[in-house]
């Protein structure tokens, strides 16, 4: 009698090829599984799953799908959805998307850098609504934004997002500074030519803020009050990592009372909710968590998460482990 194939759990259909021939693969609805109940359900009895950004993986549901659980395989850079401690407690493997994400998500905090400058939604709507037709050619005066060229960007986190989303900047002619625990050489060679500073600092030097840390119990809430009061007024401040690293209340009062220039916002403290105080505001612009959302990004995405389950079914270490 041939042995059962291993059963391999995907939260929601995947872009793109993901191919592991050597497991029973099952995908689970286009919107996920609100109810984690459900979720456990569907995943019991699987030898490795693939879980989206919003899964929350931890002692209930790992209890669930059974001690036969190998590896959470996480569709995503960020793994703040996932209890560690959990897995590690069970012999459990988890993995991440490290390099798949890099390039969309970069392209995704320049293009918030640009619209957030130039008030791009706010100008968006201005022509939609007729309010151009009703107001007249425009003054000189009128719709100033802030140039990127020239300009001095801090980079808040220097890992591979940060690093792609500086190195698009030189076409702007902008000086690069940094904040990590430690150097990086990368950034500080040819061609970003990067200097490392204090948080504070960097802050209160930058013209472009751009956040790309990941969200631990240090980084929650690292943009507070007190931060945002050291930026200048012309500053414009982009987050495309995790939404609790910035305080949305606190954000929202600068934005409102002109402190900073504006904000670019991908990530948001309670996705899919966003902060009422932000939907008000012309100086902002917001898009739904899609930074790696390119056909490129998330089909490796996909193809690394296949790749980490065959590893570990093959009884290896995986590709991009997190634990």
């Amino acid at each position: 009698m041939s042995q059962a194939l291993p059963i391999v759990a995907v939260s929601r259909p995947l872009p793109g090829e993901f191919s592991v021939p050597e497991a029973d693969v099952r995908f689970g609805p286009e919107r996920g599984f609100p109810d984690p109940k459900q979720r456990g359900e569907f995943m019991r009895g699987a030898s490795a799953i693939v879980t989206w950004v919003s899964d929350r993986v931890d002692d209930a549901l790992l209890d669930a799908i059974g001690p036969q659980l190998k590896l959470v395989a996480n569709f995503a850079v960020g793994f703040d959805n996932i209890e560690l401690d959990a897995c590690r407690r069970r012999g459990v493997r988890v993995s991440n998307t490290p390099d798949a994400v890099t390039e969309g998500t970069a392209d995704v905090a320049v293009m918030l850098m640009l619209a957030a400058a130039r008030r791009l939604s706010a100008a968006d709507r201005f022509c939609r609504s007729g309010d151009w037709e009703r107001h007249g050619i425009l003054g000189p005066n009128e719709w100033i934004g802030v140039p990127l060229a020239g300009r001095t960007l801090f980079i808040v986190g220097a890992g591979r997002i940060g690093y792609a989303t500086a190195l698009r900047t030189i076409g702007f002619g902008m000086r690069v500074t940094y904040w990590a625990r430690r150097a990086k050489p990368a950034f500080e060679a040819a061609p970003l030519n990067a200097r490392k500073l204090e948080l504070d600092e960097g802050l209160a030097g930058a013209d472009f803020v751009s956040i790309h840390v990941p969200l631990t119990p240090e980084t929650r809430g690292l943009i507070d009050a007190r931060r945002l009061a050291l930026m200048k007024p012309g500053a414009v401040l982009v987050n495309t990592a995790r939404g609790p690293i910035v305080d949305e209340a606190a954000l929202a009062a600068a934005l409102r009372d002109r402190r900073i220039f504006g904000a670019g916002l991908d990530v948001f403290e309670k996705e899919p909710q966003v902060y009422d105080a932000l939907k008000s505001l012309d100086n902002v612009v917001m898009t739904p968590h899609y930074g790696s959302a390119s056909e490129t990004s998330r089909s490796a995405m996909s193809a690394l998460c296949a790749a980490n389950i065959r590893a570990v079914l093959a009884g290896k270490d995986p590709v991009t482990p997190v634990v």
